[in-house]
């Protein structure tokens, strides 16, 4: 009898968490401007998790508490990324749904409550082919797409502060205006001898320039990348290494809002469609969505950058960090914030002042910017080396790295990444730079 009972209290307390579950009711897919949509409507709001699986090409859905009711659609032959579509239960309690690719994709997702047309909540999950025109910002901004007439991927350099502010100051007196003013220069003569790249100076001169001008002028001339060049400064004078920053999650909030209250000059922001037009729940995904984006891809640009500024010198932070700088609310540029050195670290003021070692801070940005548009060029520019060949790439290993991961990061296989690196097994150390093989 006691087990009798032990048996139906278990059950009981089972059913809550059967409760609980949010069911799929059903799921649509469609093609737009050679994007694959899929729909999936729910009763209510559900967490999901999303990632991407290679060998073969996968992107795996995990929603937490849920089950599926009925079948998933077949998309059509001639979708240009899906093959079909498969669900499985997944820790007894959540619905895994598998997309069979036929290529690598891009995915995004974004959630809608219900409204006056829909009376269900749908997860919204979009997969753009990984191609050279399904370019980052290209395919999700479609006003920022240039011309033929200009090839060129335009890079906004921005020297930090000018003029009346100085920025921070050294033991020695070096002014950060100074320093960053001549760093930007020399990015600035870099990039314009790199094939296919044109530089855009946002301050030329000992000027100050205020901070939503940066901005705007970046945008107004269709900038492909934001760079704002600074010197960190900290009370303690033994603090040291270079440190890339992108934009905070709450930093995009409270710009995304900003831009909401003022659509009425925003028609160019999502691809030319006028959201002054729109209801407030469609102008505030269509700009969620843009900024997700352009999160997305500065914090891509930023790595790179950080991982090459890692093979000149210490790294002060070895992960991209986020921060609300107003400097990097461009909501659709992939900008970044680079802090070279400590200007009050005596050493490393010392190095700030020499020309030498600035020309060895602009290389290293100048070989991040051209690793990330390898890997994500914009649509219609013409990118290639000087003699015609791409430049290796490197990846300098952080704690938690796994070789692995890595290789599914760079998009190549396991097998070719050791033996690109000469290694036996699937061992490495912190700080080891990997040379990444061009079988992606």
């Amino acid at each position: 009898m006691k087990r009798v009972f032990t048996l139906l209290l278990c059950s009981l307390l089972a059913l809550p968490a059967l409760a609980a579950q949010v069911t799929v009711e059903g799921a649509r897919v469609g093609v737009e401007d050679g994007r694959t949509r899929v729909v999936l409507d729910t009763r209510a709001a559900l967490t999901h998790k999303i990632f991407t699986l290679e060998g073969p090409d996968r992107v795996v859905v995990d929603l937490s508490d849920a089950r599926l009711s009925g079948t998933l659609p077949r998309p059509r032959g001639n979708d240009p990324a899906l093959v079909g579509l498969r669900s499985g239960i997944r820790d007894k309690t959540d619905l895994r749904i598998v997309f069979d690719l036929k290529c690598p994709v891009r995915v995004k997702s974004f959630s809608l409550p219900p409204d006056r047309r829909h009376d269900k909540h749908r997860l919204v999950i979009d997969l753009l082919p990984r191609t050279a025109s399904a370019a980052p910002h290209a395919t999700v901004v479609a006003s920022r797409t240039r011309s033929p007439s200009r090839p060129e991927v335009l890079i906004a350099i921005d020297a930090g502060h000018g003029g009346a502010d100085p920025g921070a100051i050294g033991k020695r007196g070096t002014y950060e205006k100074d320093v960053t003013l001549a760093i930007a220069r020399k990015l600035a003569a870099l990039v314009e001898r790199e094939p296919g790249m044109r530089p855009l100076m946002i301050r030329d001169g000992d000027y100050y320039v205020r901070l939503r001008q940066r901005i705007e002028k970046a945008r107004k001339h269709k900038a492909d990348l934001f760079i704002s060049i600074h010197a960190d400064a900290f009370t303690n004078d033994r603090a040291h290494g270079s440190s890339v920053y992108t934009l905070s999650f709450n930093g995009a909030s409270s710009e995304a809002a900003r831009w909401l209250a003022n659509r009425e000059n925003a028609a160019d922001l999502i691809g030319g469609v006028n959201i002054a037009d729109s209801d407030d729940l469609l102008a505030s995904v269509l700009i969620d969505m843009t900024q997700n984006a352009t999160i997305e891809h500065s914090t891509e640009a930023a790595g790179a950058v950080l991982s090459h500024l890692g093979e000149i010198g210490d790294l002060h932070k070895r992960r991209v960090q986020r921060a609300g700088f107003a400097v990097l609310k461009s909501p659709d540029i992939p900008s970044m914030l680079v802090e070279t050195a400590f200007i009050t670290n005596a050493e490393e003021e010392r190095r700030l002042r020499d020309p030498t070692h600035q020309e060895r801070l602009a290389r290293a940005i100048l070989a991040g910017i051209k690793a990330y548009f390898r890997k994500y060029p914009p649509q219609g520019a013409l990118l290639q080396a000087a003699n015609g060949r791409s430049t290796p790439r490197r990846h300098v290993t952080h704690q938690g790295d796994t070789l692995s991961e890595i290789a599914q990061r760079y998009r190549v296989s396991l097998s070719s990444l050791r033996a690109e690196n000469g290694l036996t097994d699937d061992t490495i150390r912190v700080g080891q730079v990997l040379a990444i093989p061009e079988d992606s």
